[in-house]
This record gives C-alpha cells, structure tokens and sequence, in this order.
C-alpha cells in the first residue's frame, strides 16, 4: 500500500450515509467514509458486516487512489449497464428511465424469499424495454444451487442472456453450470469468487468463468486490479460496490486503464441514490462516464454527514484496518506491493 500515515487520512475523514431509492444487498442508507490526499478525494466504504481484514483492502484501495498517480487511461469514458434491483416487473420501467442511454441492464436476481418466475417476469420486462438489440446479465450473487441455476437460464431464455454472474458460490459449482449449460451459448462470470477468496485467480485457471468481475475497492486498488485482469488472461467487467460518485471515479480509472474492455461497467450505480455528495453526480449520460475525479461538495458532505455515532465507529474501523495495513496484512488477495 502506498504510504500515507493514519493522521493523514483522518485529518480530512468525512462519514456520510447516502439514501438510496430501492433496497438494494438489503440496505436502504450507504455509510462511506471520504479523506483526500495529494491527487484528490477518495472514498472507504466496505459493507458493515465485512470483517477488518477484508475491509483492509479496501482502505488500501482508496489511500491508493488518494496517494498515488493513476496508470494513464487509455480512454476517456466508458459505457455502463444500468442495475435493476430485484423490484416487481412493472417497476422495471421506472428504474430504466433513471439510465439514459444505457444499452446493457444488469438484474438482480435470486433475491430470498423470490421466485424464479419473478425474476424471469423482471428480465423480461427489462428485454421489452430495451428491445431485441439491449443486452442483458443477472446476478444471482452466488445464492443458488447447480440445478436451481441451471433451471434459471432456461426460464431466461427467450431473454438471450449477456451472461450470467455468481450464479452459484463455489468454483466447483461454476465450474459444473458452465459445462451443463455451455450448449446454451450463456457465459457465466465470476464476483464474489474473484473479490471474496485468498486466490483471485483460482476460478480463472479452474476453467470455471468465462468472464471477471473487478471491483476496484475490495480488490486492494487500480493496480492491484490490473495485475488481476492480466493474469487472468479472461475479457473483464469492471463494477461499481455500492459506493458515492467519489468511489466511483476510482473504477472509471480503473476501467480507463485496461487495454480491452469488451463489456459495459457496472459502474452507474449512483443512479440508485436519492443523494450524492457531489452536484455533478457521475450518472450516466448517453450510456457513458467520463474517466475523471470527484470533488465532494462541502455543503453536500455537511448535509449528509453521518450521525456521531456512526462516525466515531467508521472512523474507528479505518484505524483498525490501517494497523493491519501497516503490518503487512491486506485482506484476502493481493495488496499493493506485491
């Protein structure tokens, strides 16, 4: 990880808890925590029920961003897909329209409690509204089995599917769909087995996925990321964690920075926000993101600050995970300096 002394960071360390429009991982608020150093703003913002070690990652990720120069983009914006939670078929539209330009959707899926006859209604409604050249992916987040997954893509059929991410949580069930439904032309893309596990790259020399997901933030930052991606040797999707439009920008560098990106990024999450700490939120515009910095808003960080509370317990987490940093532990993959 690039240096940069706890001080530092929470000299500048602002708490906000943004609303979202539609639950979305089960939560209706998004905590953050937002410092700057030399090259700008960025954004610490592991899930709060993440342990310290894997939300260590995450802090070198964002004092990374902060600390360090970004690799070159090879581009100045991205396309992005817009995300469908997992609302009732007649709330597709409404979701959509918040996506201008957008030609890809991706669409929650395997919510608990659902059916799959309601996530199929859901990725059907999502194919009338984009029509037959729209392209479509679902995230089932790992929660089904081989055979419930296998019953899925063919209840999605009639939808022709992009691909299908974490269908399954294991290597060995990816694996396994992937051979069972590769006569149905569906890829099957890896997240949680990318981002959750000691060994990055261990679905990929599996045979399991054909495509990655790369989430800047879990993954220990830009390079980090990039390392990954190369080695892999796999085409990539670079998505969004949930996170404010300062968190975003550090995936467009990311996005910006891989010298093939063959699928749209799943990185205009901020369209989920009711509020943002920036006036100039990064939404998608035509389909696309520039690749650039974020500067919050003063006003905006003062409006959405997080109770005292919830700031003295963030703010006590990134110390934690900076001790663990700075003794060599970088959660779960690689860190920075390897």
């Amino acid at each position: 990880m690039t240096a940069a002394a706890l001080s530092d960071i929470l000299s500048s360390a602002r708490v906000v808890a943004l609303p979202l429009r539609t639950r979305f991982r089960g939560i209706t608020v998004r905590e953050a925590v937002l410092f700057e150093g030399p090259e700008g703003w960025t954004e610490f913002s592991p899930f709060v029920e993440y342990d310290d070690a894997e939300a260590a990652a995450w802090l070198a990720a964002a004092v990374d961003f902060a600390w360090a120069p970004t690799p070159a983009p090879l581009r100045t914006s991205v396309w992005v897909n817009a995300t469908v939670p997992a609302v009732e078929a007649d709330r597709v539209a409404d979701v959509l329209d918040r996506f201008p330009g957008c030609r890809t959707a991706k669409v929650k899926v395997a919510e608990p409690g659902g059916t799959i006859a309601e996530d199929a209604a859901r990725v059907a409604a999502v194919r009338r509204y984009l029509g037959p050249e729209g392209r479509i992916r679902v995230d089932a987040n790992g929660l089904w089995n081989v055979d419930e997954a296998e019953h899925a893509v063919h209840a999605f059929a009639d939808c022709d599917l992009e691909y299908i991410e974490q269908p399954c949580a294991s290597v060995a069930e990816l694996a396994e769909l992937r051979r069972r439904i590769k006569y149905m032309g569906v890829p099957v893309a890896a997240d949680e087995s990318v981002r959750k596990v000691a060994d990055p790259l261990a679905v990929a020399r599996a045979g399991a996925v054909d495509v990655l997901v790369l989430k800047v933030q879990p993954l220990g930052g830009i390079r980090s990321a990039l390392r990954i991606a190369t080695e892999a040797g796999l085409p990539v999707v670079v998505s969004s964690a949930l996170e404010s439009s300062v968190g975003i920008s550090m995936g467009t560098f990311l996005a910006g920075a891989l010298p093939e990106l063959e699928y749209d990024c799943g990185l205009a999450t901020v369209s989920l926000f009711e509020a943002d700490v920036t006036a100039e939120p990064l939404v998608p515009r035509d389909g696309m993101l520039p690749v650039s910095r974020v500067a919050p808003d003063p006003a905006l960080l003062a409006a959405h600050e997080a109770s005292a509370d919830r700031r003295e317990w963030w703010l006590e987490r990134v110390g934690r995970c900076h001790a663990l940093l700075s003794g060599g532990v970088a959660g779960t993959h690689y860190s920075d300096d390897r």
